[in-house]
């Protein structure tokens, strides 16, 4: 087997900022001139496809990854993106449910302090990174703190600790000690690889919260540009119920053709049928989300706006595991 090759994707990021306040500074496209044992692990080549922090990056930005990805797809044995911490999770759900069939890693890293800054972990980071890109992990992941997890299902988890990133309720895909330990349930293709990297922004978050007013949801949708609602609730799924208004509002919604996608705010696995104030958002038309977290269940909508015209498709893809966020 002759020498690993591996596409570096840059997108911004903590990694590469510079100053006081951090700010995405000039990325130099020789990365292994920064981190030269990169290049003992796997033969590097660099795009830079954005230079964002990631608070500024969304569905554009998730396309352009990910066509890039599937434009070099034959030249690569593995891809890494680098990528902020703040909204990686969405990009890297995002990636999984664009790249279909996929045979080879994409991970995704990043760092909590720049790559020039004194204990950085951008460094460790990246060579893990670059290092499982050669491994046969044919999914989209994030490396980050010594660990593979997986994209669909991760979540950031601390703003201030190195180990910024967890999957609740499943393992990691890898561990990095003195090996690296692979997890048994990797998941490999089952179909060839295809790209659709389509997604649909017209989507909107809401957070239940005590005292939630039907009328603020309501105000979303009175403009007619709303196509979908992530219904972060409690619990396995519950929502204040006591008055009937939200179900109400949901069930107009969907009655107009806006998908509504329930995902909980606490983890666990969403069942609309197990309480009375679940089930009103089953009468509504809702769907539930089974275990995605919002970073999953967002791109995932987005995706499924753009890509399933026939609303029976749409709904069946929401509610089955496209990717492993089910798993």
């Amino acid at each position: 087997m002759g020498r690993r090759s591996v596409l570096v994707l840059h997108t911004g990021g903590t990694l590469g900022m510079i100053g006081s306040p951090l700010e995405p500074g000039t990325y130099a496209q020789a990365l292994a001139e920064r981190v030269p044992e990169l290049e003992r692990i796997a033969h590097l080549e660099t795009e830079i496809v954005c230079n964002l922090d990631s608070s500024d990056i969304g569905p554009a930005e998730w396309t352009a990854v990910a066509e890039a990805i599937a434009r070099r797809r034959a030249a690569f044995d593995g891809f890494v993106v680098v990528h902020g911490t703040d909204t990686m999770a969405y990009t890297a759900s995002a990636l999984a449910f664009a790249l279909r069939g996929l045979d080879r890693p994409v991970v995704l890293t990043g760092a909590q302090r720049p790559l020039a800054a004194l204990r950085t972990d951008a460094r460790r980071n990246l060579q893990d990174a670059v290092e499982v890109a050669t491994w046969p992990v044919p999914e989209v992941g994030i490396c980050f703190d010594g660990l593979l997890l997986r994209g669909c299902r991760a979540v950031k988890a601390d703003a201030r600790s190195y180990r910024a990133f967890d999957t609740p309720g499943l393992e990691p895909l890898a561990r990095f000690g003195v090996d690296i330990e692979l997890g048994r349930h990797i998941r490999h293709p089952r179909a060839p690889f295809a790209c659709d990297a389509r997604f649909d922004p017209r989507v909107a978050v809401v957070h239940v919260s005590p005292g939630l007013d039907a009328r603020s949801v309501a105000a979303l949708l009175d403009g007619g540009g709303l196509r979908g609602i992530v219904l972060a609730a409690y619990g396995v799924g519950t929502v204040p119920a006591r008055d009937g208004r939200l179900a109400a509002v949901l069930r107009e919604a969907s009655q107009a053709g806006v998908e509504v996608l329930v995902v909980t705010q606490h983890g666990g696995l969403v069942s609309l049928g197990m309480y009375r104030n679940s089930q009103a958002l089953a009468e509504s038309g809702a769907i539930a989300g089974g275990k995605m977290r919002v970073e999953a269940a967002v791109p995932k909508l987005m995706h499924a706006l753009a890509v399933h015209s026939d609303r029976a498709a749409r709904r069946s893809y929401l509610e089955g595991d496209a990717a492993g966020e089910q798993d």
